[in-house]
């Protein structure tokens, strides 16, 4: 490979990374609002 898609494949990975590290606190954050919600409104945070 050349050096120029080497440095393209790499942007490209870095750019992935970025984007799974926004949602995946995109869902921390979504997990964390609904068991503040439950816990305000009195509902267990457990089905059992």
């Amino acid at each position: 490979m050349t050096p120029e898609e080497e440095e393209t494949i790499r942007a490209r990975q870095k750019s992935r990374a970025r984007l799974m590290a926004v949602l995946l606190l995109a869902f921390v954050v979504l997990v964390f609002a609904i068991s503040i919600v439950k816990i305000q409104a009195g509902m267990p945070l457990r089905a059992s």
